[in-house]
């Protein structure tokens, strides 16, 4: 028995693992965390979290109450119990810009960023010292033939100063801070699974997050991020007519939802709306996605998001869109402790997508 147990250990330290971080989606009503591990190519659930931030923290994206942001980001740390202070986060809005450049291939890091700060000038809309910028080469490029094509991302300082500095205040350490649209885009292309044409090649995937105000659209293939983008839709809609309808503020409305302490006939008399509404936002973002890339309608959607955790939701937009819809939970091939799932994990599994492809970040190199 001894010798047994020799042997177990001995496997245990030669297993390959990956470094860890922790995977954290600061949204404008909750902080979502999830910390993943890969070992020997089997991804393992270590822990997560979710969060409420009390009132109104944000005002289009940027945080204006710093005291509800940071009180949520203490009490997922205290959830998690984790000592790893490592953490990927993500920002979105009107001051986040993603745009694809050609370069010319074989340069180095330093080659690229002189000629990046060029492109930038006359791509991003804000005086250079105002936004933080980064680059990834994505290979050769399609469209124009002898370049490559470059990944150009840039995001508003404060923006990104803000998150920083309230991690760093409850002793997280910002590793990564990657844009909303790609994270989810990472977390599709890591744990979704794809379709394939008769030539056995991959066909482009559609992730929808639907957030408290804003609908996040990211299309992946081959590995990539061909389109993202957002939309100003989202779950506060209906919460605010839950609120009028209930004589309720948006908060009790929210918990009462939750806890299914709403008079029945909310599903009668308010869901078939938002429904719909969120049905035609969801088409024109599927409109504007085919017009853009010029590629065809999906033919499967993956639905994310605190909008994602409602009752029937994909059933019914699929009913509305004629087109195959399935909630999406990243973690529906990962290895899953009896412990953690007791914690209800796979009811707000959904809401979790944006985490889990942070926290995914850490099982491949990042640009630096």
């Amino acid at each position: 028995m001894k010798a047994d147990w020799k042997i177990i250990v001995l496997k245990d330290l030669l297993q390959k693992k990956t470094p860890q971080i922790l995977g954290l989606d600061i949204g404008t009503r909750y902080v979502k965390a999830v910390l993943l591990s890969m070992t020997n190519g089997v991804c393992h659930v270590q822990g997560f979290a979710c969060e409420p931030i009390v009132g109104n923290a944000f005002v289009d994206r940027e945080i204006k109450n710093f005291d509800a942001v940071s009180n949520a980001l203490r009490k997922v740390k205290m959830a998690l119990k984790i000592k790893s202070k490592d953490v990927a986060v993500a920002v979105s809005g009107s001051t986040v810009i993603t745009k694809v450049a050609f370069m010319d291939p074989d340069q180095t890091d330093i080659e690229m960023e002189s000629q990046i700060e060029i492109e930038a000038d006359s791509l991003i809309p804000y005086p250079l010292d105002e936004v933080y910028i980064d680059f990834e080469e994505l290979g050769p490029s399609t469209m124009h033939e002898g370049k490559v094509d470059v990944l150009l991302s840039a995001a508003h300082r404060d923006m990104v100063d803000s998150r920083v500095t309230l991690l760093r205040e409850v002793q997280f350490e910002p590793k990564v801070v990657d844009i909303e649209g790609y994270a989810l885009g990472n977390a599709v292309n890591q744990f979704a699974t794809f379709d394939t044409n008769t030539d056995g090649k991959s066909l482009p995937l559609c992730c929808i997050s639907v957030g408290n105000s804003q609908l996040l659209i990211s299309v992946v293939e081959d590995g990539q991020v061909i389109y993202a983008k957002e939309h100003n839709f989202g779950m506060d809609v209906l919460l605010q007519d839950l609120a009028i309808m209930n004589t309720l503020d948006k908060v009790e409305a929210e918990q009462q939802m939750l806890n299914n302490e709403l008079p029945v006939t909310w599903k009668e008399d308010v869901l078939p709306q938002f429904i719909s509404n969120l049905s035609q936002q969801i088409g024109r973002a599927i409109q504007m996605y085919v017009a853009t890339s010029r590629k065809e309608q999906p033919k499967r959607i993956l639905i994310a998001g605190g909008g994602a955790c409602l009752d029937n939701i994909a059933t019914e937009l699929a009913a509305d869109l004629a087109i195959e819809v399935e909630t999406f939970n990243p973690f529906s091939h990962m290895q899953i402790s009896e412990q953690i799932a007791a914690q209800g994990l796979e009811k707000i599994a959904p809401q979790l997508a944006i985490a889990a492809g942070l926290a995914s970040r850490g099982f491949t190199p990042w640009h630096i």
